[in-house]
């Protein structure tokens, strides 16, 4: 029997006794994303580019809590008080993860969000994945972590304005410009400990043998900082209940239309002011 299985074996005969309880726990992430921000000039001020990386970081270095029980948790942001003039963010909508609710045991999942100014609560089947447990192994804080593997569809993120028109080439119209896929394929790293027993994990990950403690997806890092099991003043895991409801499909069509209206409204604006010149911003998740 390879390493890894009868290692998993020990840990999950030694945990039963703790499923049996009342099991419930919290647990804190740190998240990173970074953005491949691209510039068709260099007309865009130092000062003034500098200001929309450091807004950027504010955003996407986050903190998150899982609280959970033995079936079900709930993820959602810390809650922090917003800086002067960089609330705009988060009307976006790509930033903002809401209130994420998954339960395990009936294999669905609920969402509260809120995005361009409305409540929408997201109810859908959650998506197994198909892990590949590996051998490789290290220690994560006080606890052994296992490595797993597997892909993932994600949308192809593509925020600014379309390429400006080029007037004076007869072939650029005949030919349009090819559109970008919708979607994409990407392979996403975990790390889980079978000592915390629970098949849940940070955003909508799940589905391993132990708490994901550490995961990877693209340009993202997910990292388990602090755990408390059974503490006497856990808060319940209950699923949310305000917002228009819709399915994910339903949701993912409401904001692609939203995207392609702002960037219409932006790009117009942009080739009005400039006559389809001068810098354009393009960032790529």
């Amino acid at each position: 029997m390879p390493k890894v299985f009868s290692t998993l074996f020990v840990f999950l005969f030694i945990s039963t006794a703790v499923l049996a309880q009342d099991f419930k726990g919290v647990a804190v992430y740190q998240s990173k994303t970074k953005l491949d921000i691209q510039l068709d000039s260099t007309q865009i001020p130092k000062e003034r580019l500098n200001d929309f990386k450091e807004m950027l970081k504010s955003q996407l270095e986050k903190k998150f809590i899982l609280t959970f029980d033995k079936f079900a948790g709930i993820y959602k942001e810390e809650e922090k008080l917003e800086q002067p003039g960089r609330g705009g963010m988060r009307m976006m909508g790509a930033f903002n993860q809401g209130i994420y609710y998954k339960n395990l045991k009936e294999k669905k999942y609920v969402r509260q969000i809120e995005s361009f100014s409305k409540e929408f609560l997201i109810k859908d089947s959650l998506k197994p994945y198909e892990w590949k447990l590996e051998e490789e192994s290290k220690m994560i804080g006080e606890h052994l972590c296992f490595k797993a593997t597997a892909t993932k569809e994600v949308r192809n993120i593509r925020m600014g304005p379309p390429p400006p028109p080029n007037e004076g080439d007869a072939k650029q119209k005949e030919t349009p410009e090819k559109e970008e896929p919708k979607t994409k394929i990407i392979t996403v790293t975990a790390w889980y400990t079978p000592e915390i027993p629970i098949n849940n994990g940070p955003s909508d990950y799940w589905g391993l043998p132990g708490l994901i403690l550490e995961l990877s997806e693209e340009n993202t890092v997910f990292l388990c900082t602090e755990i408390t099991l059974n503490a006497k003043d856990a808060i319940d895991v209950k699923e949310p209940e305000k917002g228009k409801e819709v399915t994910q499909k339903e949701y993912d069509q409401i904001m692609e239309d939203k995207m392609k209206e702002m960037q219409e409204m932006y790009g117009g604006q942009e080739r009005k002011n400039e006559g389809g010149g001068g810098h354009r911003m393009i960032i790529r998740m």
